[in-house]
């Protein structure tokens, strides 16, 4: 009975929202009846289904979306503009990484390198998570009245917060392990820093970038745009720059601080661990984040230890090869930036044609690649204009970023096809795993918004942390490093130099 009930009311749902489901049993008025549902809840027809599945050229017409299909251009364009707008947003999280790479703190407290991945990957997930969740809502016209606009922008801002806290000091803790373990040694001290630079920068980024992410959204909305496009490119990459300058700003600081009073890092932890309490009970009495507190905290913990594993690739190859950290943060940030957008796109489809527990007619959670990708279902469309703009996209940035890096251009062809082709595969694999993701916690039930960003995020850190340190790695053994061609650059020394700053801090 509880079956026969569900799909009565996913029959009544799809039908108020413009779709008919057809009946081959043949029932008065060509829709299905309960005698068309056995007791499995699967519809019950003298016709083999299995030869009912749409043809590959006429799944890929299926619009991702219960509204209107958009056209082509208008997606591109749509995904384009802020994606660039973004990218410029990571060239500068790289350069800035760069340039603070020899500061004092980050020198001394090799620990703050593992933050870095962990800390932009963190401020990702919560923003996305914030910008799907709204996008969402927007798309499915939740956000007319300004008396629940304000109430799901309170609760959802807050529950960043709440989030934000507990995660930084849970990835913070991490970094402290994995510092200890590979320096074999602990100074207090320098845990008070890294815990109190590491929640300072999640807490303010996320405050100041989420009320960014909701003057998008509406614009968006005004502009008649979709948000899906708009809002997840900005929230995935335009705060990785604020976020490495705010972490290494303040981590530089609080060393200063620390070599003549612990009370600032002090200070600072008591006051958000005071403020904790306050943001719970807001969330805890918001209809649009109560469900969100309880069950959300899965993803966000797993994906910081994923994302904490790219860390540890980061502290291990800024020590050998120069210049890896100014391309770091660009080959993850841009993969970042793109999967949201397919995940995103959907999960609003998703929320629109179906309800939870049940996929789309010609809908499976596991499709060959090539269909995702390239042809053969409604993702494949928006999947080849990502491709595209992928490669484009990383030629253009790494061009602009070597350029300010080193003041001219020193890329070499070498250098160029391996750059570019472990970007192209990191985006491709999240495309692919983002699919299957997807589809497969909607049939169990689970959120896409809340659960599937933060896993595609982390992995996009530390699979685009590990295909880059592998295409250095290449080039090394074929003597084609980058900045090997730029006079007195002296590649080796910086190596020696390097690894010789790391053994001394350890001493």
């Amino acid at each position: 009975m509880g079956v026969n009930i569900e799909m009565a009311v996913h029959k009544l749902w799809r039908r108020l929202n413009g779709y008919t489901i057809l009946d081959e049993i043949g029932s008065p008025d060509g829709g299905f009846t309960m005698a068309s549902i056995n007791s499995n809840g699967d519809l019950k027809s003298p016709v083999d289904l299995s030869d009912k599945r749409l043809p590959d050229e006429d799944a890929e017409k299926q619009p991702l979306s219960g509204k209107k299909e958009e056209r082509w251009w208008n997606t591109l364009v749509q995904v384009a503009v802020p994606f660039f707008i973004a990218g410029c947003g990571t060239i500068g999280a790289g350069l800035v990484l760069g340039s603070v790479r020899d500061w004092d703190v980050f020198v001394e407290v090799s620990a703050i390198f593992v933050l870095v991945p962990s800390l932009s990957g963190l401020k990702g997930n919560l923003d996305m998570c914030l910008a799907s969740r709204l996008s969402t809502q927007a798309n499915l016209g939740n956000m007319d009245s300004p008396r629940e606009v304000i109430s799901m922008v309170v609760g959802n801002i807050s529950l960043v917060q709440v989030q934000a806290i507990v995660a930084a000091t849970v990835v913070s803790l991490f970094a402290i392990v994995v510092n200890t373990i590979t320096d074999q040694a602990l100074n207090g001290n320098y845990v008070l820093l890294i815990i109190s630079s590491a929640i300072f920068t999640a807490t303010t980024t996320c405050f100041v970038l989420d009320f960014v992410m909701v003057i998008v959204i509406f614009g968006s909305q005004k502009f008649k745009l979709n948000p899906d496009n708009v809002a997840t490119p900005l929230a995935a990459s335009i705060g990785d720059i604020v976020s490495n300058s705010v972490l290494a700003l303040t981590a530089q600081y609080m060393f200063e601080q620390i070599k003549t009073s612990l009370w600032q890092p002090i200070t600072l932890l008591c006051v958000y661990y005071c403020l904790l309490p306050i943001w719970v009970l807001i969330v805890w009495r918001n209809k649009y984040t109560k469900k969100v507190l309880t069950t959300g905290w899965t993803p966000v913990i797993s994906a910081l230890f994923i994302s904490g594993i790219g860390g540890i690739v980061l502290d291990q190859a800024v020590d050998r090869y120069p210049s890896y950290e100014v391309f770091q943060p660009i080959v993850n940030g841009i993969g970042g930036n793109l999967v949201c957008v397919q995940s995103s796109r959907l999960a609003t489809h998703l929320h629109q044609t179906a309800i939870p527990g049940v996929l789309p007619e010609n809908t499976r959670i596991i499709e060959w690649p090539w269909k995702t990708l390239f042809y053969g279902t409604p993702a494949a469309k928006v999947a080849r204009m990502l491709l595209i703009l992928a490669v484009c996209g990383q030629i253009v940035f790494m061009i602009v970023a070597d350029f300010v890096y080193q003041g001219f251009v020193s890329i070499q062809v070498s250098f160029g096809i391996c750059y570019v082709m472990c970007s192209v595969v990191q985006v491709m694999v999240l495309l692919y795993l983002a699919y299957i993701l997807i589809h497969f916690m909607w049939k169990k039930k689970k959120d896409p918004d809340n659960a599937a960003i933060p896993y595609l995020t982390a992995l996009g850190d530390l699979l685009g942390s590990v295909f880059l340190g592998l295409a250095f790695v290449i080039l090394s053994i074929f003597g084609l490093q980058y900045g090997n061609n730029v006079p007195g650059s002296g590649y080796p020394a910086k190596i020696k130099d390097c690894t010789r700053a790391k053994e001394t801090t350890v001493l």
